[in-house]
């Protein structure tokens, strides 16, 4: 798949970024919470809230990922009535006030939608890297499906592909956020049966931790630890002590030597381990 420029030079930056942090030794400050889609549950948005300041919470929604105009003031009016003290939908051409907001908020708030629609809005502007910032400093970044695809460094696109399958390069993937960027997130995992789509995506990238993440369910990440909450199951495939079969691009590929696990609420795992 060919990627803009603009795509190519977010990379760029981001894996400069990525580098200098990694150099120092320093962990961020604040926390994600990745929402595999479909409902989410009270205590998934209550933990979500929690780790905001809870009634100081000052969330910033960003819907660009969503198609429908409503998307931004139905989420706004969600954390409201979560007991937020301050929530705002933020328009990427306004980039002053929504850079001001970032700098601002406790919580960045990604509805669900298409993720390489977010991240296309997010080019040029300076707000990916204002966000990436403040989660370094402390701030709680949240998102939901596409909200929860765009933390990757890897990010699955979500283009069409053959679920039937396990195939090399078949997976198509873009530039994500890197807010957490040793693992390749997917979304609405068990109930749309994308197993094989995030094993291809693995083994292209073995260095990468596959999660996916099953609808009303999330994991909290903190430092290089997550925890599973919600009502369903997170899976995890690690490629990075496997031994992978060169394969030409759409032939199916091989690999060995893969770890698999199955996490339920309650459950944690450290991948530095």
């Amino acid at each position: 798949m060919h990627r803009s420029v603009g795509a190519i030079a977010f990379g760029l930056i981001l894996v400069a970024a990525t580098c200098i942090h990694a150099q120092d030794g320093a962990v961020p400050k604040g926390h994600l919470v990745v929402i595999g889609g479909g409902t989410i549950p009270d205590d998934v948005r209550g933990r979500v809230l929690e780790l905001a300041r809870g009634a100081k919470a000052i969330v910033a929604v960003f819907p660009q990922a969503s198609e429908l105009p409503e998307t931004g003031p139905e989420a706004v009016e969600v954390w409201k009535k979560a007991g937020a003290s301050k929530a705002t939908a933020l328009d990427v051409a306004d980039r002053a006030a929504a850079l001001a907001a970032i700098r601002e908020a406790t919580l960045v708030w990604f509805p669900g939608g298409d993720q390489t629609r977010l991240m296309k809005a997010f080019e040029n502007t300076g707000i990916a890297e204002a966000i990436r910032e403040r989660y370094w400093q402390g701030a709680t970044v949240a998102g939901t499906s596409a909200g929860a695809a765009v933390m990757s460094k890897v990010m699955i696109t979500g283009n069409d592909m053959d679920l039937q399958a396990i195939t090399a390069r078949k997976t198509d993937t873009a530039p994500g956020l890197g807010l957490w960027p040793q693992v390749i997130v997917d979304q609405h995992f068990l109930k749309r049966q994308r197993h094989n789509r995030l094993l291809s995506a693995v083994l292209d990238h073995p260095d990468l931790v596959g999660v996916g993440i099953d609808e009303s369910t999330a994991v909290v990440v903190s430092g290089g630890q997550f925890e599973v909450i919600g009502k369903s199951a997170v899976e995890v495939i690690d490629g990075r002590k496997a031994t992978v079969t060169p394969t030409p691009a759409g032939e199916p590929i091989a690999g060995r030597n893969l770890a698999v696990h199955v996490l339920k609420a309650g459950m944690r795992m450290d991948l530095g381990k």
